[in-house]
């Protein structure tokens, strides 16, 4: 394995290290704010943050930072306000199920490994673009659902908490966007188009904040170092360092297990800072439901019929 591999494994893996460590600012912030004050806060902390990247990108390709023509800047609006919609949706449905679950709950591993699922569900919710899965996505399904009874429902009913259930229509809603934002990635610029989409979900976001919540700034003065990981860490140095990290890596399955270890280093979190830790038969769901999307990723080579001469 040479440098450049190096480098691009060790970028992905502080990006979800960054993002399993969100987990647990999301679980501290919703002790302070409610769910719409949390997403439209670190929304527009995270446009500011990815600023000086959208600027030293166009700077060192020498492009302007707004599209040239009235169609491309028509095309990153539509792709930015579609799939932040999506995101203002997933976003918010993961906050509030964060906020469901009871004191003393394991919040940040469980609700990351349940988020992680959409590497499972993004190619069963493909078959509506006429996208066939792979066997291997179809055998991840089932070991998915037997984690998520070993982590939730195997002590019946009762070990299922309502957070659990949000989180996982959060999972579902996050695969759709994910499908979106694949629509237009090679059609516009990546790193304009997540700003334009969080500024969607932003705006939204603030729309529900002061028809529903009206925080006391009080409050939002508690929660701001939390915001600010979020927008700023999560949002701004991770999506830099995935850009980074896929960039110099050229193994996209690679690529995917590595961004997708933020599951685990969200029960680590939880552990470290919380103090909350995980029953056995817990990690073993959790376990399981990794198996699963690491399994969801692994490609499958056709056969190639061998011709007779």
């Amino acid at each position: 394995m040479n440098k450049r591999k190096i480098l691009a494994n060790v970028l992905l893996l502080i990006a979800a290290v960054v993002w399993g460590f969100a987990f647990v600012q999301q679980e501290m912030a919703a002790k302070y704010v409610d769910t719409f004050t949390v997403n439209a806060l670190r929304s527009f902390v995270a446009v500011i943050a990815l600023m000086p990247l959208i600027i030293f990108t166009s700077v060192k390709t020498k492009r302007p930072i707004l599209e040239k023509t009235k169609a491309d800047r028509k095309l990153l609006i539509k792709a930015g306000v579609m799939c932040g919609t999506l995101l203002f949706i997933s976003a918010n449905l993961q906050q509030y199920g964060i906020s469901l679950y009871p004191e003393g709950a394991a919040t940040s591993a469980r609700s990351g490994f349940i988020t992680a699922l959409y590497v499972v569900l993004v190619p069963i919710c493909g078959l509506m673009f006429k996208r066939k899965p792979s066997i291997t996505v179809w055998i991840s399904v089932v070991v998915a659902t037997f984690g998520l009874y070993l982590l939730c429902g195997s002590e019946g009913l009762s070990g299922i908490y309502l957070g659990d259930l949000v989180v996982l229509c959060c999972a579902l809603s996050f695969s759709f966007q994910i499908l979106c934002v694949d629509r237009f990635i090679d059609r516009v610029d990546g790193v304009k188009l997540s700003a334009v989409q969080f500024l969607t979900c932003g705006v939204l976001s603030l729309v529900g904040m002061l028809i529903l919540e009206r925080p006391p700034i009080e409050s939002i003065l508690e929660s701001a170092k939390y915001i600010i990981y979020l927008g700023v860490v999560s949002s701004g140095v991770g999506y830099t360092l995935q850009i980074l990290g896929q960039k110099y890596s050229d193994n996209p399955t690679v690529a995917s297990i590595i961004m997708s270890l933020e599951s685990v280093f969200a029960a680590i979190g939880g552990w470290m800072i919380l103090d909350k830790s995980l029953s056995t038969i817990e990690i073993l769901g959790c376990v399981t439901v990794f198996a699963a999307i690491v399994l969801a990723q692994i490609p499958i080579k056709k056969r190639q019929k061998k011709i007779k001469v």
